[in-house]
């Protein structure tokens, strides 16, 4: 769903750094940095206010309209975001000033619709592109892309130029990027041994053929009668 917009409150920081970034998170706040016109601006916002904006049905792609201070607003979306790897909560957002009239680029998330007929059939269902880019107004970016899925059978595939775009909505990758397929499941294959492979491992310590071994000492009588005869 596109045409989401939330209000937003956050203060602007004036106190920099790691230690502060720290100190502000264990009071539930997020650090961040609001990209405009002009010079970037710190800013500081409530993590329950961030959440809130954030799981509206427009999701990541909804537009807020930031209040600094409670003086003006600007209208601004999501451009990155950084998490705790542990934890996995928001740890600092950026976010970018933008123009209700003009057109943004975004990257979309791609969600597979219906069983493929290939899958009923014993095929495997592979998804290879996870997200498409696009370009849209701010207000008309939609949360997330359908591909349909469920006429494919074993050996076909989707592709990015099959997905029905909304209205104003244009499309930034290469339509023949591949979305999904289904294959045939990947069977292990034994290698194969050699027959007598296995008895030819089991021959070790065994007594060599007749003769290889006492080769050596009759070659050293030869070489000693002949050294004889050669003195006499």
């Amino acid at each position: 769903m596109a045409g989401e917009r939330f209000k937003i409150a956050v203060k602007e920081r004036t106190k920099l750094g790691s230690a502060e970034s720290r100190r502000l998170r264990r009071q539930g706040l997020i650090p961040g940095v609001l990209y405009g016109k002009t010079n970037p601006i710190a800013i500081v916002v409530g993590e329950r206010e961030l959440r809130a904006a954030l799981t509206t049905e427009a999701g990541s792609h909804a537009v807020l309209d930031v209040a600094i201070d409670g003086v003006g607003e600007h209208s601004a979306i999501l451009k990155e975001y950084q998490r705790d790897k542990v934890r996995g909560n928001i740890t600092h957002i950026d976010l970018q000033e933008v123009r209700l009239d003009q057109a943004i680029h975004a990257a979309v998330v791609i969600t597979l619709h219906g069983e493929p007929a290939g899958v009923k059939e014993g095929g495997v269902l592979s998804q290879v592109t996870n997200e498409v880019h696009v370009e849209a107004l701010p207000l008309e970016v939609p949360q997330h892309l359908e591909a349909d899925v469920s006429e494919l059978r074993i050996g076909d595939a989707v592709r990015i130029g099959e997905l029905r775009l909304p209205e104003g909505v244009t499309l930034l990758d290469d339509p023949e990027i591949v979305i999904a397929t289904v294959t045939l499941p990947t069977r292990e294959v034994e290698p194969e041994v050699e027959e007598g492979a296995e008895g030819e491992e089991g021959v070790e310590g065994e007594a060599p053929e007749e003769g290889a071994e006492g080769a050596a000492p009759e070659a050293a009588e030869d070489a000693a009668g002949g050294s004889g005869s050669g003195e006499e």
